[in-house]
């Protein structure tokens, strides 16, 4: 069996670009893996901070803090919502702007690294999203995080203590200077096998063609090189 191919995703827990951008990966990459052939991949998140000058404690709503953070009329972020929240339904998202509790996100990304320690990082990704977008609780506090950590099979104590000693901190600033380096200033931001960069919530199937794409170099090179060993062989004789 080949080794998967290793998808590295940079996102932030509060964009909803990201949610969606996820289920359609997800789609994507299992429409690859069921073609067969020992296809398979393996999914890494990293730490973006869309609006790292967020406070814990946002008094107000989505709508307050997007038609002040971006400086648009409150009607179109409104429209603008009720737009995302039709894509999001589309691939079985349901989300509830109304009751969103806008915060800060760092310390939800050190718990997605604590949890990538503990080998849980997909559980709490996917558990951190359906709280924010979908049921409207608060990933911003450290008790509320140790306890969505808890609903996935991580030690409550010990995320809380992560938590509260920072200890993860330098991952999230390493996974951001990473993405600095790589030209990354949005999320969703896919990297495939380290060398393929696919930027946004895209359809499935461009997600399923670019694994086909690097699953096909990969099994070339192998064709390639036992071509070339052969003519050796046969030039040797």
């Amino acid at each position: 069996m080949s080794e998967p191919i290793k998808i590295d995703i940079w996102s932030d827990i509060a964009c909803p670009w990201c949610y969606i951008g996820k289920r359609r990966f997800e789609s994507g990459s299992a429409a690859f893996s069921e073609a067969g052939e020992g296809r398979g991949v393996e999914v890494e998140y990293h730490s973006f901070e869309l609006s790292p000058d967020t406070p814990v404690d946002f008094d107000g709503s989505e709508v307050d803090f997007l038609a002040g953070h971006k400086g648009i009329p409150a009607e179109q972020v409104h429209q603008m919502l009720d737009r995302v929240t039709g894509i999001a339904s589309s691939v079985g998202l349901d989300y509830d702007f109304d009751a969103l509790q806008h915060t800060n996100t760092v310390k939800a990304h050190e718990l997605l690294h604590f949890a990538k320690a503990n080998g849980k990082q997909l559980e709490l990704a996917e558990r951190l999203f359906r709280a924010y977008f979908v049921e409207g609780g608060h990933v911003g506090r450290v008790a509320d995080l140790a306890d969505l950590a808890a609903e996935v099979g991580l030690d409550r104590d010990a995320a809380l203590a992560a938590l509260e000693s920072d200890e993860y901190l330098p991952a999230v600033r390493a996974d951001q200077r990473t993405a600095a380096e790589f030209g990354i200033n949005g999320v969703p931001f896919f990297v495939i096998d380290g060398r393929y960069g696919v930027s946004g919530a895209q359809e499935s199937a461009t997600f399923a063609q670019a694994l086909e794409q690097v699953w096909a170099e990969r099994t070339a090179a192998p064709a390639a090189a036992g071509a070339a060993s052969a003519v050796g062989a046969e030039a040797d004789a």
